[in-house]
């Protein structure tokens, strides 16, 4: 009898781990873990090259926090493809066509509604401190960055809470090709209301009954010829007014 209810319990524990593992594919693709990430290589090129490196804490604004410019669009010479109905900024399409020209799998109709999924369960996992969430959706340094002001939360006994009133729309405004990496950035724009509580419970930031409408630029990347499809999370940042 008790062999039979082990087994029930191994079957049920490897349902459960098989589900996680399908939802995380489904956002942005599957991470081995065993290639480096696209800014990692593209950091190891440039110095490789003798070029400066800028420090790896100018890649993301730590959430809810949202204050940094974007830095210039790379430029890419290539024709704009056809986007029937997509939501692309025209800056946007000559580096989309060079990114399909160097990946013949790429799907921008499945790319778009993957990274917004990506953008729910990413802010979700940093109001509830869910490190294993974060980790298989950013970059290494994006994470770490992540992760300290996570800690740094958790340290002062504050608790953050943010609810995503309704699905954020999601413009590609910026696509490029550099080298082998494929970057896109994209305009979120949604409506949430950001909480955060000290450890008596007081609120000392936002409004619980009031949401706040949110604009965010994030930029995904991925190395084209990697068999890994993941796309990753490499910044985070807010537009200019």
């Amino acid at each position: 009898m008790s062999d039979g209810f082990a087994y029930i319990d191994i079957l049920f524990f490897a349902m459960v781990a098989a589900f996680i593992a399908y939802r995380l594919r489904s956002v942005l693709g599957r991470r081995t873990g065993l290639e480096r990430n696209p800014l990692e290589r593209r950091e190891a090129e440039a110095r490789a090259r003798g070029a400066e490196v800028k420090p790896d804490a100018d890649n993301v604004v730590n959430l809810p926090d949202r204050g940094r410019r974007m830095p210039d669009p790379v430029a890419v010479d290539a024709a704009p493809p056809e986007l029937p109905g997509a939501n692309v900024a025209p800056t946007a399409s000559a580096g989309l066509a060079a990114i399909q020209a160097a990946d013949r799998s790429f799907d921008l109709a499945g790319f778009v509604p993957g990274a917004t999924s990506a953008f729910g369960m990413i802010v979700d996992a940093f109001a509830k401190g869910d490190v294993q969430t974060l980790r298989p959706l950013l970059a290494d340094q994006v994470f770490r960055n992540f992760k300290a002001a996570i800690d740094q939360r958790e340290a002062a006994g504050e608790q953050l809470v943010t609810e995503i009133m309704a699905e954020p729309s999601a413009e590609i405004v910026d696509a490029a090709l550099v080298g082998r990496n494929a970057r896109i950035t994209l305009r979120f724009m949604s409506r949430q209301i950001n909480v955060t509580r000290d450890a008596a419970g007081r609120v000392i930031g936002g409004d619980p009954a009031r949401p706040e409408e949110v604009v965010d630029l994030w930029t995904f990347e991925r190395d084209v010829r990697s068999r890994d499809p993941n796309w990753l999370l490499t910044e985070t940042a807010t537009p200019p007014e």
